[in-house]
């Protein structure tokens, strides 16, 4: 699709929210909410709904003890509240929520229930286009660009009967890690550190609890760098398993929509209601969608589990971090699960495997690097510009180590169901300004990051919360299975998650 153009927007559809650079004004638009009476009760107390789970919620709406509309004020009211902080939002759009929830709330009374995320209030990562509605990639350079299509992911959404609130905020063309156009969002646990990127707003609003769950989108681990530091459940589905038809792209051989949940059973509800083949996307796959929520059910015993040396004993993997990993595997290992150690030698390189494979994205964005270089923000701007010189024999070079890289994790996959790691080897850094090199001669490459292993192997990988630091901030455990195996994957974060209570803590917000 097009990036570009600027489609007739409707008045009332939608409104800018936070007080970023290229935001209209500097005054937070005020929520309107009309008051009505709903056609399905409540059980409880309107303020209390954003605390749900989207499983739970989804639960109370199906027995008709929870209305849509109830649902959606409390999140729209929330995220009037709490968004100025945060900056998770880019775009709220509240009378459209307002709508599709009425609409959800009639067809379920009428006995029309469409599955487990109707009525079930989303939102979702502003890279992805939504028809009528801004969306901008982060980045001031699409700051009029209205799509007159949805992505095939939205229009998922919505014949599952989500409600859509909004258009979360991302760091510039999601080819970055932390580096923000408009404002950076800010980690409900501790106000002065980052989220993690690219998808950074889809962390902070999911455990802000300004959304039920959200969708990211996963380059070099974009999905589980959020959910990591954001505590928070994040999956990078196996490459092909949802269509990218209608998202911004960055790197195009990597890029991968997936869901932000705060258990793994959100994660796997929503992956449901956006997975399978799309005719408008040659490169999704054809292969058969189960039903990720009922896979959950059973245990892991007799599982095999094979924790990867490169990924846990470097020096990028702090010691507070590398603990409770351990501890996760003999969790594991307590469920009936056989752990063990193995090793992927090539996994140690990722980082400058995929450095090589980033030339994608500049040529992606040439023609905006050579007409406009300094509307595209720092760090991207140099390494855009680093990219566009790189001899071609490099790039080949790349293609060729993430071949045998992907080689060596099919093979270790052959002898084990799944694989097991820490997501970040650090928990939740200061937000500092952006640079990508620093006085210190520093790069921002975020060289702890330890999903890129499995983003080049095209396989699904789950983070989700194996404990906090000494100072409160989460840890995320990193498990990634075979091609086109997601089943496996959610059920064995599922049982380790319900076997623990680290997925049960609210930061205080």
């Amino acid at each position: 699709m097009r990036l570009g153009g600027n489609p007739a927007r409707e008045d009332g559809v939608l409104y800018r929210a936070g007080t970023g650079p290229l935001l209209t004004g500097q005054r937070r638009p005020h929520i309107m909410l009309e008051t009505s009476s709903h056609a399905l009760g409540s059980c409880m107390n309107k303020t209390d709904i954003p605390f749900l789970s989207a499983s739970e919620l989804s639960g109370l709406m199906a027995a008709k003890e929870v209305s849509p509309v109830e649902a959606t004020e409390a999140y729209l009211e929330r995220i009037e509240s709490l968004n100025g902080t945060l900056h998770a939002y880019l775009t709220v759009t509240a009378d459209e929520a307002l709508e599709a929830a009425k609409r959800a709330e009639q067809e379920i009374a009428q006995g029309n229930h469409r599955g487990p995320m109707h009525g079930v209030p989303v939102a979702v990562k502003d890279q992805i286009y939504t028809k009528g509605i801004l969306t901008t990639g982060g980045s001031p350079v699409f700051n009029d660009f209205v799509p007159t299509e949805d992505a095939t992911v939205i229009a998922n959404l919505k014949d599952a009967g989500a409600v859509l609130l909004g258009k979360l905020n991302m760091t510039e063309f999601a080819t970055t890690g932390l580096s923000h156009q408009f404002d950076p969002p800010r980690n409900p646990w501790d106000l002065e550190r980052s989220t993690g990127g690219s998808s950074s707003g889809s962390g902070a609003a999911t455990a802000a609890f300004l959304c039920s769950s959200s969708l990211g989108e996963d380059t070099g681990g974009s999905v589980r760098f959020p959910a990591s530091w954001c505590g928070l459940a994040g999956l990078r589905p196996t490459w092909g398993r949802v269509s990218r038809y209608g998202v911004m792209p960055g790197v195009r051989s990597m890029d991968t929509i997936g869901p932000l949940g705060r258990t793994v059973e959100d994660c796997a509800i929503t992956l449901a209601a956006i997975a399978g083949h799309d005719p408008k996307d040659r490169l999704s796959s054809k292969e058969p969608v189960p039903d990720y929520r009922a896979a959950l059910t059973g245990g892991i015993k007799g599982l095999r589990v094979g924790i990867v040396r490169e990924l846990l004993y470097t020096d990028l993997v702090e010691e507070e971090v590398r603990r409770p990993v351990l501890a996760a595997a003999d969790t594991l290992r307590e469920m009936g699960a056989q752990v063990e150690e193995l090793s992927i030698p090539l996994a140690a390189d990722a980082a400058a495997i995929a450095g090589g494979i980033r030339v994608e994205a500049p040529v992606t964005y040439g023609e905006l690097l050579r007409d406009r270089p300094r509307d595209i923000a720092h760090d991207n701007r140099i390494a855009y510009m680093v990219g566009s010189i790189m001899p071609a024999p490099y790039y080949y070079k790349g293609l060729r180590l993430r071949s045998l890289l992907r080689d060596q994790v099919l093979a270790a996959l052959g002898g084990v169901d799944l694989l097991l790691s820490p997501t970040t080897g650090v928990a939740a850094q200061l937000l500092e300004p952006d640079p990508v090199i620093d006085r210190k001669g520093k790069g921002n490459r975020i060289p702890w990051l330890l999903t890129t292993t499995f983003s080049l192997a095209n396989v699904p990988a789950l983070s989700l919360p194996c404990g906090f630091t000494a100072t409160g901030l989460p840890i995320g455990l990193q498990i990634a299975g075979r091609p086109f195996d997601e089943s496996t994957v959610l059920r064995a974060g599922h049982v380790y998650e319900q076997n623990t209570d680290w997925h049960s803590r609210r930061p205080d917000i």
